[in-house]
């Protein structure tokens, strides 16, 4: 079984476990059967090599399993119900170039295959899509319920549709707004990604985060968007992205120089309250702002407990937009995505590697 317990790790303690959470329906309903359970994961980048930094061992131990020293040693006889973790299966080169070898000798210890990693799926991993050539192999629960929530979200959803994109860049977001643009009924920018709108209109931003070579995509978006596209109107600034920094309100278009645009403003949190009552379905990948300072999270809270006080069906995706809600306490939403690059890569229209090779096999 290939999981996603790519866990945040600090000094070798778990410091986020909602993979590991995330992963227990499905591994709770194959123990109860009776299967024998082997699970795979990475852990980080350890460049094909062992690096007992970036070892599965406490992840073992916070599923109660043994860990297998090497993801290609034998595990030996199971008890029906019994399950094993094995180690990094990046420690071996193989995984990440998909060599049909590697794939076999894992595929070797098993009688099906199931992909439940959907976070690892935009990966053409020998461990993510390579078993899948030689078992018998099927979705789990957790792979399941994401691909389920994109598909009532962007495929089928109640209208209107909204969509909240933030982020740094626009440059890492231009593929999901292209392919969202045609589909939405409304697109709001937010984040520092809407500073380079707000630039490419000509305003003045100060010491503001924008991305100079993506001008001319915003521009494009812009006009792609027409009466679709919602932007901030008003913003919190400050001279620093620190704790404890001066704040103080502003508009969009006149930022003094050394001060920067950290967050969205209340006139701004309003208008998109405004959007988010109205709502059908809302699909939110991106803070407001730079949420992890508290100073600068009130737009993101906000933003959150709008969503989930409204009766819309809610996907949240994107790791820092998960984070973010998490850190601020909100639940709620109708789904909270585990993807990451996974969820975005869906967010652009693509097939991902790993969902692919379970419908071809």
């Amino acid at each position: 079984m290939r999981e996603d317990l790519n866990v945040p790790l600090d000094r070798g303690r778990i410091t986020d476990d909602t993979r590991i959470r995330a992963a227990g329906p499905t591994l709770e309903k194959l123990r109860a059967m009776g299967a024998k359970v082997i699970v795979m994961s990475h852990l980080g980048r350890p460049d094909g090599g062992p690096d007992p930094a970036l070892s599965l061992k406490p992840v073992a131990e916070a599923l109660g399993v043994r860990l297998v020293a090497d993801c290609l040693e034998p595990v030996g006889e199971l008890a029906d119900g019994e399950m094993v973790l094995l180690e990094n299966v990046r420690f071996h080169p193989g995984d990440e170039t998909d060599d049909p070898d590697f794939a076999q000798a894992l595929a070797r210890q098993g009688e099906v295959y199931i992909n439940d990693a959907f976070a690892a799926s935009h990966r053409s991993h020998a461990s993510v899509v390579g078993v899948a050539k030689f078992l018998p192999s099927y979705a789990g629960y957790l792979m399941l319920g994401e691909l389920k929530a994109l598909h009532q979200a962007l495929d089928e959803p109640r209208r209107p549709l909204l969509a909240i994109v933030g982020g740094a860049k626009v440059s890492t977001k231009a593929a999901v707004l292209a392919h969202l643009l045609p589909r939405v009924d409304s697109l709001a920018i937010v984040g520092a990604m809407a500073n380079t709108f707000l630039a490419a209109r000509g305003a003045r931003l100060g010491a503001s985060l924008v991305e100079e070579k993506s001008l001319d995509a915003a521009r494009q978006v812009e006009l792609d968007g027409g009466s679709k596209l919602v932007l901030p109107v008003d913003s919190v600034i400050a001279q620093k992205a620190e704790a404890g920094a001066q704040t103080r309100f502003n508009g969009v278009d006149d930022v003094e120089a050394g001060w920067m645009i950290l967050d969205i403003g209340p006139a701004t949190i309003e208008l998109l309250g405004d959007r988010v009552k109205g709502a059908g379905t809302i699909v939110w990948n991106g803070p407001a702002g730079v949420a992890e300072v508290p100073e600068f999270a009130k737009g993101t809270r906000a933003l959150g407990e709008a969503i989930v006080a409204s009766s819309a069906y809610s996907l949240v995706g994107g790791g820092d937009t998960a984070a973010a809600v998490a850190k601020l306490g909100i639940s709620g939403f109708s789904h909270v995505s585990t993807g990451g690059g996974a969820t975005l890569e869906a967010m652009e229209g693509k097939e991902l590697p790993g969902v692919a090779v379970l419908k071809d096999e």
